[in-house]
């Protein structure tokens, strides 16, 4: 059932071998009676990999809608032109965008806005009208300059998209660039993920896999919001090239980040508020696997994704499904991490 390829010496990968077919099943088993209509599944432990597929996707090729996983590559894209002097964590969001100014806003740091302490929403209240209108991405900047603060910036974790959606345009401004292309040339590309793009990278939806939600003009499915490209949650990739992207936390030596940096992002920046946070990314053992040793980091994201890394293990864990994260009563996304994470 499985692909194996075993390594030498200590690490006894066969003793995976039970657990793994068990986690393959589990996703077998909830795709074949549709809970998930499709879903990619791959992890890597050193020169180990497994990749499979599962349902309506041509293979684990695929790309998927990865929602929130975008959030650590867009926090890439800020901490490349923090190694190259560009700009400093500690510097005022306002230095960038002017009009993001006025009371607290002026304490607001780009750190603040990677590890979730701004104070910013997760959503704006107009989140939605925006949407179904089709407004462009300079119009949620507009409204994020002008929406309320949920508390003084910096005194506690919250999670906060709107946040992401204001770095990514800090690298707008500086680099005059668009995200997009800067993330393909900067991370994309020397990382060799071939399938990853932010928006649809010229790819057609029926390309990708499919969320399973409504069929509406403004949802997940539709062009305007596949292509839309936001920097909270708006990349494509497949499983393999995810694990890619893990791996150079993992092992830093793909040279988009110092090793330094690439540290800092996945360690604890929030140790005294009420939830570990990192740069972009989550270092928390507890959400991901039950077996996850305390230095592992990931992301998820609420098209039904979920990827990690446990550093102590030289893990990688990817899965990509197409039932929303919120819709997974199940949780088999969670069980399969468990039985990895375990082994």
């Amino acid at each position: 059932m499985l692909r194996r390829h075993f390594l030498q010496g200590a690490v006894a990968l066969a003793l995976k071998r039970d657990r793994l077919n068990s986690a393959v099943a589990l996703i077998e088993k909830a795709t074949a009676r549709g809970y998930f209509s499709a879903a990619a599944f791959h992890v890597s432990q050193g020169d180990f990999e497994l990749s499979r597929a599962f349902g309506k996707i041509s293979g684990t090729s695929t790309p998927f809608l990865l929602a929130s996983i975008t959030k650590p590559m867009t926090a890439t894209a800020v901490m490349i032109l923090s190694d190259r002097n560009a700009l400093a964590l500690t510097d005022p969001v306002r230095k960038y965008i002017p009009e993001f100014s006025g009371g607290d806003r002026d304490s607001i740091t780009i750190k603040h806005l990677l590890n979730h302490t701004s104070g910013l929403p997760d959503m704006l209240p107009e989140n939605e009208a925006l949407r179904k209108r089709h407004a462009p991405l300079s119009e949620f900047v507009a409204a994020t300059c002008k929406t309320p603060l949920l508390f003084k910036p910096g005194t506690k974790v919250k999670y906060q998209s709107m946040g992401v959606l204001l770095a990514g345009e800090i690298v707008e401004r500086i680099t005059k660039t668009p995200l997009r292309d800067f993330l393909r040339k900067e991370v994309y590309g020397p990382l060799k993920m071939s399938s990853a793009s932010l928006g649809l990278g010229g790819r057609p939806i029926a390309g990708t896999a499919l969320c399973q939600v409504p069929d509406e003009d403004w949802g997940w499915n539709s062009p305007y919001w596949r292509d839309l490209g936001s920097p909270w949650g708006g990349a494509h990739a497949n499983a393999p090239d995810v694990a890619r992207f893990l791996r150079a936390f993992l092992k830093p030596t793909a040279g988009i980040l110092k090793p330094e940096t690439a540290a800092a992002m996945i360690a604890n920046q929030t140790a005294a508020l009420n939830e570990p946070r990192g740069l972009g990314w989550q270092p928390n053992a507890g959400k991901f696997g039950s077996g996850c040793s305390a230095r592992t980091f990931g992301h998820g994201g609420s098209t039904g994704t979920m990827s990690w890394a446990d550093p102590e293990k030289d893990l990688t864990f990817v899965l990509l499904t197409t039932r929303p994260d919120a819709e997974d009563k199940e949780k088999v996304k969670k069980a399969a991490a468990d039985l990895v994470s375990e082994s």
